[in-house]
């Protein structure tokens, strides 16, 4: 299914904002390295200050000898070279110490930002985080895939969240600019990355309703005004889930039973829609002469 230009140009907008978004989680995260890298710097100057002393070669400030392991760290300072093994010590020993945490951190956050396909759920969270007020679909089996197509040709904007997504499908859905996070929806973290705080709905089409109804109840602590809808196989508790929760509880047996009937009838007739709660199609048959609606 083709993007429209509107949609191609959102989608290379979004993902401008959430490789932007990315960095800064991964900055975050490289404060780490850039801690140890400080530590190592205020521990080794504060030794050094005391071992100057003892010396006989003090320096002015505890401030001047950080600073001289900073530099020492870069292979340059700017005193004079001491004359004392164990102060010497300290020149050959921080370039070590110094840059190896340094090149681990940097090394660690080139292959995260630069393999952005080795961190596919963290990426694809990223992108969902530029969505607002779009919908969440969880489940991308067969109904699910065929939702997901409806609504992108209704020029809806969602998410979709999938513990095991089929590649084949997973392709198609980025095909249409729509992300796929590979993650168990029932986690609370994995629906806040699929932004259900911000979402306006949430569309619940896997195989389990034990799982359906889990999903939605944590959506709507997240998210106390979202719109919820769920599938549920028993046509009976899919009414009851409606009326106790107010959640959109549809049936797959009990919508696609009229299907079924009006093909072996040989009847045209239309998809369930929901009027009042009710289930109703609209069927299409020719009236034959001598037919009782023959005339009416």
């Amino acid at each position: 299914m083709e993007l429209t230009s509107r949609q191609k140009r959102q989608y290379r907008q979004r993902r401008i904002r959430a490789i932007w978004r990315d960095t800064l989680l991964l900055l975050r995260q490289f404060w780490k390295p850039l801690l140890a890298f400080f530590a190592a710097i205020l521990i080794s100057g504060l030794l050094y200050y005391r071992l100057a002393i003892i010396a006989g070669n003090p320096l002015d400030t505890r401030g001047e000898a950080m600073y001289t392991m900073l530099t020492a760290t870069f292979l340059e300072s700017p005193a004079e070279f001491p004359d004392v093994w164990y102060l010497q010590a300290f020149y050959f020993m921080m370039p070590i110490i110094g840059l190896s945490i340094l090149a681990q951190g940097l090394a660690d956050f080139g292959i995260l930002f630069f393999n952005r396909k080795a961190r596919s759920k963290e990426w694809e969270m990223a992108v969902a985080s530029t969505f607002s007020n779009h919908m969440v679909l969880v489940g991308l089996g067969h109904l699910g895939f065929r939702v997901m197509e409806h609504l992108h040709s209704l020029d809806q904007e969602m998410v979709v969240i999938e513990i095991d997504p089929d590649d084949d499908l997973v392709q198609r859905a980025k095909q249409m600019g729509i992300p796929v996070i590979a993650d168990d929806a029932s986690r609370l973290g994995s629906l806040e990355g699929a932004g259900i705080p911000e979402a306006r709905a949430i569309l619940l089409c896997t195989q389990k309703d034990s799982l359906n109804l889990q999903i939605a109840f944590k959506a709507r602590r997240l998210n106390p005004d979202i719109s919820v809808v769920i599938r549920i196989f028993d046509y009976e508790f899919a009414n009851d889930i409606e009326q106790q929760f107010g959640f959109r509880a549809m049936s797959a047996t009990g919508m696609s039973a009229p299907a079924f009937a009006a093909a072996a009838a040989e009847v045209d007739i239309t998809r369930p829609i929901m009027v009042e709660g009710e289930a109703l199609s609209l069927a299409r048959l020719d009236v034959k002469t001598g037919s009782k609606l023959d005339g009416r």
